[in-house]
């Protein structure tokens, strides 16, 4: 073994500590890498083989009442490769020890047997038989949170009237890997679920014998989407068509793709954080290195080593680090991605999960992670390559020292002359203290940052449940009513106020811009659902034109006085030319709201209702589920009580591991940077420290000349990384939010402390660890490092 060689390796022994610290910071960096990069890639590649094994259909579409023989007119159009109609319908159902009635999704099977296109997979049991009228298969987490097995029963309303049906499977769907119910935040297996159901009883049940209302294509290999979803909806406008869509709108999809471009600007936003920190760490332990070394260095160089050969010895020495790191976060990133993996199986069900992130998340981290750390190193190896032996040998010249404004000051002050060398060491070499003052700060830029998504979370479920949605209950009608069933539903039990909505699919279109999206009609004093502006605050709908959330109208391209195309998707299916009248607020979906008077006469019809909001006496609620469950007119109820109980329920269950998480990250940083900068500073400083005992200096004085300088530089680095954390969940906010949530920036005061106090906790542990080996050092031993 070379001598330089043993040399590294004698430094790595002797610097381990300093050299894990780094190394852990940069682990952090690769660990969220392979984590995010591996777990998108994984949940792709899953997603993509699931929708080619089952013949996942591109386009979609629902009509109200659509011939069979339609769909030879639809199998004819370019581009289409195959076609299957079918009827679908939402029902409810009376479950065993449940009184308040659930909700589920009814989906035809062909007469032939199973479906052509959006294959549900068996999971146990078998589908029904065709011919037999009251077998059904169920979704496998909707029979799975209600206890349903093959073999029982269950009672389900179809058109008013009450039917048995039998379970004969289990199954999964590629149009339900997020099975959600209509209006609700997150899936909630209990309450709704899919139902397979032999074509003729289905079709009887929703009076739809001889037609479809739900079609479904697949196309072939380089068709044009947007020009079979026009055609499409030409053939099925007659019929009711709402307007088609590709999979790019189809709701478990939707779902899906937003959560994996979360993964992606996961991977893009944190990860070079932890590698510009772990630069910083390298340069700063290798520059003060190889200060401390420069006698070493001279002695080398005049033996006959050459600059080059030291320089790559210093660069071993940073690359071992980085080697180290990039390890570390290579095995944890691969445990957290499976974990992480398995714990998207709880949200989104697939009947198989692949987990392979890949051979390219392990060779970019890879060599991001070196590459960092090289870069930091560089510096500093240039400098040893450029020192001449004969001036490496001398010690090197001391600073200039004067009188400053910070001298005087602190006279001016009585300051004590341990205070003073902590002021002057600062702003005498003030690289050294930026140094360490960025790190830190970049520390607690990564706390706001990861701590600011729990007060976005606060401020959407605050919007969604306090100042929009008031109501208790919302029922869903089965058809469009005139306005006065409202009176009808205030004589159901327990029922306290009552407020009709009606809504309708539309598509928007401004310029090249294009969104398919809903329009609801605002009614004159309503006060159980309201519209907020775009600072917070309620906003009354103006009696004229459009009012869009800002997420949509950053989509369009349109500010409010701007006209927008609005296309009805439904009768009259009229093309309208409305202004955009104001800007509101919306954290979830992107739902236009229209004054009610201004939306039926644009469609010159009466008011009408296909939603009713509730106000409902909680103890009631038995009797009222009870009238709810015989109500024909009724196909769907949402209980906001529990779907506020829900949410907080999914957000407890990961609140408290992803505090954990974020905590130690933000604690790996400082603990990185301070401990390096305390061993650095006590490794230079030794023979200054040591020479304070000898004047009579106390041990406590001289450890308060330490640790107060470190702990004044963490102090001072707080409000810069509060500003570093600011335009970090900026990033976040803008980079995670989709059309299905908006991330709203919102940081309170809370985060902001528990961040600077996490930093601050950290630091003072890591300078009290160093502080430990001050006490160990011997004055004599001190002394004698300037002989």
């Amino acid at each position: 073994m070379r001598a330089l060689d043993r040399k590294l390796l004698r430094d790595l022994r002797r610097l381990w500590a300093q050299a894990l610290a780094i190394a852990l910071v940069l682990g952090c960096g690769v660990m969220v890498l392979v984590l995010a990069t591996g777990t998108e890639r994984s949940l792709r590649m899953t997603r993509a083989s699931y929708y080619d094994r089952s013949h996942f259909a591109e386009v979609f579409a629902q009509a109200t009442r659509a011939p069979k023989g339609l769909v030879t007119d639809i199998a004819r159009i370019p581009g289409v490769a195959q076609v299957e109609a079918r009827v679908a319908m939402t029902v409810l159902l009376d479950l065993p020890g449940m009184l308040r009635p659930a909700q589920a999704r009814v989906l035809s099977l062909p007469a032939t047997g199973a479906p052509v296109l959006n294959r549900p997979t068996l999971r146990l049991g078998r589908l029904p038989d065709p011919g037999q009228t009251d077998e059904v298969a169920l979704s496998e987490n909707f029979a799975e949170a209600s206890n349903l097995r093959p073999g029982m029963s269950f009672a389900a309303i179809l058109n008013g009237q009450r039917r048995d049906l039998r379970v004969t499977g289990l199954v999964l769907s590629p149009e339900f890997i997020y099975l959600i119910g209509p209006g609700a935040l997150l899936p909630d297996d209990r309450h709704f679920g899919v139902i397979w159901m032999n074509e003729d009883p289905a079709a009887a049940a929703a009076g739809l014998t001889g037609a479809f209302n739900d079609v479904s294509l697949r196309l072939v290999r380089g068709a044009v989407e947007p020009a079979v979803i026009a055609a499409l909806d030409r053939l099925l406008a007659p019929y009711g068509g709402a307007g088609a869509y590709g999979r790019d709108r189809q709701i478990s999809d939707v779902f899906l793709s937003s959560e994996l471009d979360q993964l992606h600007a996961m991977a893009v936003i944190l990860p070079p954080i932890f590698l510009i920190v772990a630069a910083f760490l390298v340069n700063m332990v290798l520059g003060r290195l190889i200060l401390l070394e420069r006698p070493i260095i001279g002695l080398l160089k005049a033996s006959g080593f050459t600059g080059r050969e030291i320089a790559v010895h210093y660069l071993k020495l940073s690359i071992g680090i980085a080697v180290l790191g990039v390890l570390l976060g290579w095995g944890v990133g691969w445990w957290l991605g499976q974990q992480m993996t398995g714990l998207y199986a709880q949200f989104y069900r697939f009947p198989y999960l692949i987990y392979a992130p890949g051979s390219a998340s392990f060779a970019l981290s890879g060599v991001m992670g070196i590459g960092a750390v090289v870069l930091g190193a560089l510096r500093a190896v240039r400098a040893s390559a450029r020192l001449a032996p004969a001036t490496a040998m001398l010690p090197p010249a001391p600073p200039f020292y004067r009188r400053s404004l910070i001298d005087r000051l602190a006279e001016g002050l009585r300051l004590r002359q341990t205070t003073m060398m902590i002021l002057r060491s600062i702003t005498r070499w003030p690289g050294r203290a930026a140094v360490t003052v960025l790190g830190v700060a970049a520390a607690i830029s990564v706390l706001v940052a990861c701590f600011f998504t729990f007060d976005s979370i606060d401020a959407v479920i605050d919007e969604a449940f306090t100042l929009t949605n008031r109501q208790h209950v919302t029922l869903q009608l089965t058809r469009n009513a005139p306005a006065s069933v409202a009176e009808d539903a205030a004589h159901l039990p327990g029922v306290m106020r009552v407020e009709g909505a009606f809504g309708l699919p539309v598509r928007l279109t401004h310029g090249w811009h294009s969104a398919l999206t809903s329009v609801e009609a605002q009614g004159q004093g309503t006060i159980l659902t309201r519209v907020l502006g775009e600072g917070g605050q309620p906003l009354v709908v103006p009696p004229e034109g459009l009012v869009l959330p800002e997420t949509l109208a950053r989509k369009l391209d349109l500010r409010a006085g701007d006209r927008v195309t609005m296309a009805l998707l439904a009768p009259p299916r009229d093309t309208l030319s409305l202004p955009v009248a104001r800007i509101m607020r919306q954290s979830l979906g992107e739902t236009v709201q229209i004054a009610s008077p201004a939306l039926f006469r644009l469609m010159r019809e009466a008011p009408q209702v296909n939603r009713l909001n509730l106000l409902v006496d909680p103890r009631q609620l038995p009797a009222f589920y009870a009238a709810v469950k015989a109500a024909p007119a009724v196909d769907g109820i949402l209980l906001w009580t529990e779907v506020r109980k829900q949410f907080d329920e999914t957000i407890n269950e990961n609140i408290l591991r992803s505090v954990i998480v974020y905590a130690i990250l933000g604690i790996l940083i400082t603990v990185g940077v301070i401990y390096n900068a305390a061993r650095i500073q006590l490794s230079e400083r030794a023979y200054e420290l040591a020479s304070l005992r000898v004047l009579g200096f106390t041990r406590a004085e001289v450890g308060y000349v330490l640790v107060g300088e470190l702990m004044l530089l963490t102090v001072l680095a707080i409000p810069l990384g509060f500003l570093g954390g600011y335009g970090f969940s900026a990033l976040i906010s803008a980079g995670f939010s989709s059309e299905v949530v908006r991330i709203p920036l919102v940081i309170t005061r809370r985060t902001y402390a528990i961040a600077g106090l996490i930093a601050f906790v950290s630091a003072l542990a890591a300078t009290l660890l160093v502080r430990r080996r001050l006490d160990r050092v011997t004055l004599a031993t001190a002394l004698k490092q300037r002989e």
